[in-house]
């Protein structure tokens, strides 16, 4: 079947609806996404299986829809999950026609009249995309889930099987929305005795290098964890500084060491993840005067594709250490300088390098402090709740610098721990049986859909998206690292670890070919992700139903 007009009819009519993340606006797209779903036969005749799944602990309200469709040819458990989601970035950096960046139709004439690169200027003349904020990343795959939703709602007496489709909110922000729906994935487990057979993403997939002008499908996807610092130095005079030593000079070494460096990416099969990049360095004094800063902090962002967070944690610790140590070296060779250039006698300076983890460092407060640390943690934890200001960054922040402050140990020290949020990789090997039929259905997919393109298999879809809360780690040792190095963890910060567990599912991502997501020159090439990609996400529903 050819769903191509339909679902270009929707994509545009989802893109003109604008749904930034983070605003109530978001609820907007949602509404229309649950009445254009309520409206259809079979949802009148089942309305318990559409629902609105509200974000846990949400002060804007926002919700989720989740529809289930279930075959009434034969008696098959076998279900598959269809995700989207329905949020957008921000329109800002659209400059003076902002008003536009949500109207496709509009756009394209309005774009003429500013200044864009030369590639988005031809892929804008040639006709062949679609411009606008969130019409790439992703309401032209939450069109083709839709589409194909609705078709088989209305053809269910030939649908051997189940479908559960879940069109999300907040994946551009703390994945709400995904994270709010994996219970009730378990949930529905439980009740209908659904067998998961994988969850199918249609997020954007873009060219990956320049020229680059194959088309991917990612059997897998990369994962995320925040590697952060707390760096404790020891203050002095700015007019003698060798008597201190500057905790943001151990932060610049820290990543002079790490960002950028790929012996930090992580590798499997052949692909790689991006190296990390820091996201964040400040000092933490509060007020202007020449004496160096006491503290300062950073962190960054690491791509997984099979390094667990206590894989990670090693790494990190022994990169932290190896900067540290050249930070002193180097401070006592330009010491040594001084003083033969002032005719001071020259002893060499104290420092030590530290570098120990944020479960080291509950460890060694609990065994001065005792009770008196679990009392503080509790206040903290609520008075650091109130304060709406603070994100989960900056919660974990407070709590490591608090603990810290009540240790006896004032040396200068760096304290390893990991911020929120954490997006477990999912790494389908074929060892199990799950693992091989999504495989093969992708395989099977490719090869029986009539094409020019070239598509190729990939394992790792290598943008941060929601397909990561279809399962987590299952080694303890990898999973209590995690809890143990994220300060806040529980509190301000929640994952339902053990539900993704239980869905523990292969994920795949098939997605809609365009360029420059996030960007106002942000497009979607019509041919592909229009004729293309509804056939591959149908065939490989299909082959997993079998």
């Amino acid at each position: 079947m050819d769903y191509s007009e339909r679902i270009r009819k929707l994509t545009v009519e989802l893109t003109e609806i604008p749904s930034i993340v983070g605003t109530k606006e978001e609820i907007n797209v949602v509404k229309r996404i649950y009445d254009e779903l309520a409206s259809l036969k079979y949802f009148k005749e089942h309305p318990s299986n559409l629902k609105l799944i509200d974000v846990v602990d949400d002060k804007l309200n926002r919700k989720s829809v989740l529809a289930i469709v279930k075959g009434q040819k034969g008696h098959s458990n076998k279900t598959v999950v269809l995700i989207g989601h329905t949020d957008t970035v921000g329109i800002s950096d659209y400059g003076h026609i902002r008003e536009y960046a949500t109207r496709p139709l509009e756009l394209k004439d309005k774009l003429k009249e500013v200044s864009i690169p030369e590639d988005a200027l031809k892929d804008l003349e040639s006709g062949e995309y679609l411009f606008g904020r969130g019409i790439f990343d992703m309401k032209s795959g939450v069109a083709i889930l839709m589409t194909i939703l609705e078709d088989l709602a209305n053809n269910v007496e030939d649908l051997e099987g189940n479908i559960v489709f879940a069109a999300v909110c907040d994946e551009e922000g703390n994945s709400g929305g995904m994270l709010s729906v994996v219970p009730e994935l378990v949930k529905l487990k439980e009740e209908e005795g659904f067998d998961y057979q994988a969850i199918i993403d249609t997020d954007y997939m873009a060219p990956r290098f320049k020229g680059d002008n194959n088309r991917y499908v990612y059997v897998g996807t990369v994962g995320k964890i925040m590697p952060s610092f707390y760096i404790v130095g020891s203050e002095a005079h700015a007019g003698d500084p060798f008597r201190g030593i500057d905790p943001s000079h151990i932060a610049s070494a820290i990543i002079e060491e790490i960002n950028f460096n790929t012996k930090y990416c992580d590798e499997a099969e052949g692909e790689v993840t991006v190296p990390p990049i820091s996201l964040r360095q400040q000092d933490l004094k509060q007020e202007y005067s020449v004496q160096t800063a006491k503290s300062s902090y950073l962190y960054f962002n690491f791509g997984t594709h099979k390094s667990t967070p206590d894989e990670i944690m090693k790494k990190i610790i022994e990169g932290a250490s190896l900067a540290f140590q050249k930070v002193i070296d180097n401070l006592n060779i330009e010491y040594e300088k001084y003083c033969k250039a002032n005719k001071f006698p020259y002893e060499k300076l104290p420092w030590e390098a530290r570098v120990i983890s944020f479960a080291e460092l509950l460890e060694k407060v609990r065994d001065e402090k005792g009770a008196e640390l679990d009392a503080l943690l509790d206040r903290l934890n609520k008075e650091l709740l109130e304060d709406e200001s603070l994100d989960e960054r900056l919660h974990a922040l407070k709590i490591v610098e608090a603990i810290h402050n009540i240790w006896s140990d004032k040396n200068p020290v760096v304290i390893a721990y990991f911020s929120p949020p954490y997006y477990p990789h999912i790494y389908v090997k074929g060892d199990t049986e799950i693992e091989k039929n999504l495989l093969n259905a992708v395989n099977k997919a490719i090869e029986s859909t009539d094409t020019k393109y070239n598509i190729l298999m990939k394992k790792f879809y290598p943008y941060i998206s929601d397909l990561s809360y279809g399962a987590a780690p299952r080694e303890k040792n990898a999973i209590d690292s995690l809890k143990d190095n994220m300060p806040g963890f529980g509190s301000k910060y929640r994952l339902p670890l053990e539900e993704m567990q239980e869905l523990n599912l292969p994920v795949v991502n098939i997605g809609p070919f365009g360029k420059d997501a996030h960007k106002f020159t942000e497009r979607l090439e019509i041919d592909y992700s229009f004729s293309v990609v509804p056939k591959l996400v149908y065939k490989t529903i299909e082959e997993l139903l079998k």
